[in-house]
């Protein structure tokens, strides 16, 4: 049976890393909701389209679209063990989207790990982080910066901070996650499939403790 695992967690807790890694030691595909949206619209797919023209407008894609998206990528021969779902879903309503759909591909959802912090350590942690120019290489000002200031160590292109990574904007992505989130972690949680990771200990610990809890869940 596909092995389907939901991965939660604000900025700067260290989600992309756990993923990469839960990624290739599972040996399942690590679907991110916002890599696919950049891939369709890229591609001009008629998802892609459709998805751009809701943008264009300013509005919010709707659920059904989104959906269409997890589908299509679902049922690429990669994903015929499971994959781990980054981003998506969003909301109750898309989490019982998903269960109708993973029947269709013979599975469900059966873990979700929820990996959390105090809000101090993660704007720390997301709002230090700059990026090279040319590759898009990524530093952050405490833990790994680069060894010549304002300069990539592996291109030597101009590093900068992003919009996004500022202390300001990283703090309202953060209020605006949990606001957002804390319904669908309420709806995992009833349903018995939320695992909550401590995400202030270091990348290795929470990887241990994500792996422990996993063998138990499933």
């Amino acid at each position: 049976m596909a092995t389907y695992i939901v991965l939660l967690g604000p900025p700067g807790v260290g989600k992309g890393t756990q993923a990469k890694i839960l990624s290739e030691t599972k040996k399942l595909a690590h679907i991110s909701s916002g890599d696919l949206f950049r891939e369709n619209l890229k591609n001009q797919t008629e998802l892609g389209k459709t998805a751009k023209s809701f943008m264009d407008k300013g509005e919010l894609v709707p659920d059904d679209v989104t959906i269409a998206m997890i589908k299509d990528r679902l049922s690429r021969p990669d994903c015929a063990t499971g994959a781990i779902l980054d981003g998506f879903p969003r909301t109750p309503a898309q989490a019982d989207a998903l269960e109708a759909m993973l029947k269709e591909f013979k599975g469900s959802v059966s873990a979700v790990p929820f990996i959390s912090a105090a809000e101090n350590i993660l704007i720390e942690r997301a709002s230090g982080r700059w990026t090279c120019k040319a590759q898009g290489h990524i530093y952050h000002e405490k833990f790994s910066p680069p060894k010549q200031a304002g300069v990539c160590d592996f291109d030597g292109s101009e590093i900068y901070q992003r919009d996004d990574d500022k202390v300001e904007t990283v703090a309202k992505r953060i209020r605006v996650y949990l606001e957002q989130t804390m319904p669908l972690v309420d709806h995992y949680r009833k349903a018995g499939k939320l695992i909550e990771i401590d995400g202030s200990q270091s990348v290795e610990q929470v990887t241990k403790a994500l792996f422990d809890a996993l063998v138990q869940q499933t």
